[in-house]
């Protein structure tokens, strides 16, 4: 795990080659599968994502805030490299959170895939909110708050994008 103010990045080797991770990071019908905070419900739209200016939106659940959906708007796309987004909720169950609705929490998500050979990546997972309110800084603690989750969600990933075994 490296860190710095406000950004925490977590990396893992994985046995699969770029183009296979990538492909996973890229469908957001696949983040309920490796997400490893235990949050991601479901993909709401249709499609993996393609392009920096895309968003794709996620059903998501957490014991405080209840149900919710996020709206990712990608804002890196680098085929089988670079992938991230900047969430932004678009619905909530819970009152209090309504007022949050549509405002940019200003915070990033994104992997980086450094193939170093034909089926071995290093896969590294960044959550950035340097940018983000200071109430949302302190919430996730710069970052450290997900700092378990993101390595779970890399242990889902190498599992999930290992080619299938030779019978």
């Amino acid at each position: 795990m490296t860190e710095t103010t406000n950004v925490v990045s977590v990396t893992r080797r994985i046995p699969a080659a770029a183009s296979r991770i990538f492909a996973v990071l890229a469908d957001p019908a696949r983040h309920p599968e490796i997400d490893g905070s235990g949050m991601v419900r479901a993909a709401l739209s249709a499609g993996p994502v393609r392009e920096v200016g895309g968003s794709f939106v996620m059903a998501m659940h957490n014991d405080e805030m209840g149900d919710y959906e996020m709206t990712n708007h990608v804002v890196a796309y680098e085929q089988d490299r670079v992938i991230a987004w900047e969430p932004v909720m678009s619905a909530a169950s819970r009152e209090e959170d309504a007022a949050d609705v549509g405002s940019p929490a200003r915070h990033r998500w994104g992997y980086t895939l450094v193939s170093v050979g034909a089926d071995l990546t290093v896969v590294t997972e960044t959550f950035d909110c340097t940018e983000s309110p200071e109430w949302l800084q302190q919430a996730v603690r710069g970052g450290q708050r997900w700092v378990d989750a993101m390595a779970a969600t890399l242990e889902k990933l190498a599992t999930v994008a290992a080619p299938a075994s030779e019978p």
